[in-house]
C-alpha cells in the first residue's frame, strides 16, 4: 500500500502470485549426485515465505547432477589385459597349473553396454573348475581420518565346467553393464570406482582371479571411435606397399600455361557487373581473399603421380561456371 513506507516491503495481496528464480551452478566440477550406504551426494533447492507473526514456510526440491566422463579419450580407449597361474598343492602332492588370461577391448563403458571379453582358460589340475566373470562396485567413504568401504555386485556370468586337461576360450563373451551410476573419480570424500573380475572357481582352494578396472561414464563412444587404432595401423600398412609401387623418376606434370589459355581464362571470369554487386554482398575480408585468390593459378603439385602415363582425357574435369 502507500502507506507502507519502509523500503524493500511489498504487500502481496490474496490470489495466485509466481516468481521467477533462477541460480547459475559453479564452474568448477561437481560430484555426480549418488546415494551410498555410509554417504551420499545430494543437491537440491529451498525456498521460504516469512509471515510477520507466523512461522515460516519451507519448501525444498531435490535436483539431480551429472559430472559428465567422456570415454572417448586415450586412457579410457585403450585395452586392458592380464595373466596370472596357479599351481594346487595339498600336503606332499602337487598339481598341475591353472591358468588365466583376459583381455577387454577399452577401460571406459556406458550404462547399457555389453563388454566383450576375450579370455582363454587352462586347466592343468586335477579338480574341476568353473571360469566366471563379474562386474563389481566399490564405495570409498573418507571422514575423519578414517575410511569405510562397500563392494557390491553390479552384473555377472558364469562360463561351462572345466575338467582336469580340458582349455575354454572366450572369444568376445558379452557382459552387460545394468543401469548403474557413474564413477565418482574427483570427490575427495566419496569414491566410486568400478573393475571386472575375471576368475576362475576353485573347489577347495582360494579362486584364481583377475581385476580389470573400469571406468562407467556418460559420453558414449563415438560410432568411429573404436576404429582408430585400426584404422592408423592400415594406412601405415598401406602406405608400406605404395611406395613399392611408385616408379623411380616420375615425370613432372604440365605448368599451368600450358594447360589453360589466356583465352579459356578471361572466357572463365564472371561479368564485370556481377563482381560489382557480389562485392557489395561480401565487403568484409572474406571476399577480400576470394578475390585475391581467384587470379592466382592453382598451387603446384606436391604428390607424385602414381600413373604418369594415364591420359588426361580420363581425368574428371571441373564444372565451368
Amino acid at each position: 500500500d502507500d502507506d507502507n513506507s519502509e523500503e524493500g516491503l511489498h504487500t502481496i495481496h490474496s490470489g495466485r502470485h509466481e516468481y521467477a528464480f533462477s541460480f547459475e551452478l559453479p564452474q568448477t566440477p561437481l560430484a555426480t549426485s549418488f546415494e551410498g550406504r555410509h554417504g551420499s551426494v545430494r543437491y537440491w533447492v529451498k525456498a521460504e515465505l516469512h509471515r510477520p507473526w507466523f512461522l515460516p514456510v519451507k519448501l525444498k526440491k531435490e535436483f539431480t547432477v551429472f559430472e559428465h566422463i567422456d570415454i572417448n579419450t586415450p586412457s579410457l580407449l585403450s585395452p586392458q589385459a592380464g595373466t596370472k597361474e596357479k599351481t594346487l598343492c595339498c600336503w606332499f602332492c602337487t598339481s598341475g597349473p591353472i591358468s588365466l588370461s583376459a583381455k577387454i577391448e577399452r577401460k571406459g563403458y556406458t550404462p547399457g553396454e555389453s563388454i566383450q571379453i576375450f579370455a582363454e582358460i587352462e586347466n592343468c589340475s586335477s579338480r574341476v573348475v568353473v571360469p566366471k566373470a563379474a562386474i563389481y562396485q566399490t564405495q570409498a567413504f573418507y571422514a575423519k581420518g578414517k575410511m569405510k568401504e562397500v563392494k557390491q555386485l553390479v552384473a555377472n556370468l558364469r562360463g561351462e565346467s572345466l575338467s582336469s586337461g580340458k582349455t575354454e576360450t572366450w572369444n568376445g563373451k558379452q557382459l552387460k553393464i545394468p543401469p548403474v551410476s557413474p564413477s565418482i573419480l574427483d570427490c575427495s570424500i566419496i569414491r566410486v570406482e568400478y573393475s571386472l573380475m575375471v576368475y576362475v572357481d576353485i573347489p577347495g582352494a582360494m579362486d584364481l582371479f583377475l581385476n580389470l578396472p573400469l571406468v562407467i561414464g556418460t559420453i558414449p563412444l563415438h560410432p568411429f571411435g573404436s576404429r582408430t587404432s585400426s584404422v592408423s595401423s592400415q594406412c601405415s600398412m598401406n602406405m608400406n606397399w605404395l611406395g613399392l609401387t611408385l616408379p623411380e623418376r616420375p615425370e613432372a606434370p604440365p605448368s599451368y600455361a600450358e594447360v589453360v589459355t589466356e583465352e579459356q581464362r578471361q572466357s572463365s571470369l564472371a561479368p564485370l557487373g556481377a563482381c560489382d554487386d557480389f562485392e557489395r554482398a561480401l565487403p568484409g575480408p572474406l571476399f577480400a581473399y576470394i578475390q585475391e585468390f581467384r587470379f592466382l593459378p592453382p598451387p603446384l603439385y606436391s604428390e607424385i603421380d602414381p600413373n604418369p602415363d594415364q591420359s588426361t582425357d580420363d581425368r574428371p574435369s571441373c564444372p565451368s561456371r
